[in-house]
């Protein structure tokens, strides 16, 4: 499991995926959250600009990011 340690309050769904290294663009992140691959804390997410704050759980391809605080 990864982390993405957040600098503000929250991190938008893409920016995370992007942080995290699971896609290498936006445009990517959008195509693959809008093909319902991505979930949040178990729920299948559609929005890319979810706004993930401490403690959520992305799950994308077998792989997993925790945000913290």
């Amino acid at each position: 499991m990864q982390e993405i340690k957040l600098r503000e309050d929250y991190i938008k769904l893409g920016q995370a995926l992007k942080a995290a290294n699971l896609v290498e663009s936006g445009v990517m992140a959008k195509m693959v959250i809008q093909d319902g691959l991505v979930s949040v804390n178990g729920k299948t997410e559609l929005k890319r600009g979810k706004k993930l704050v401490d403690g959520d759980v992305v799950s994308f391809e077998g792989e997993t990011i925790k945000i913290i605080k």
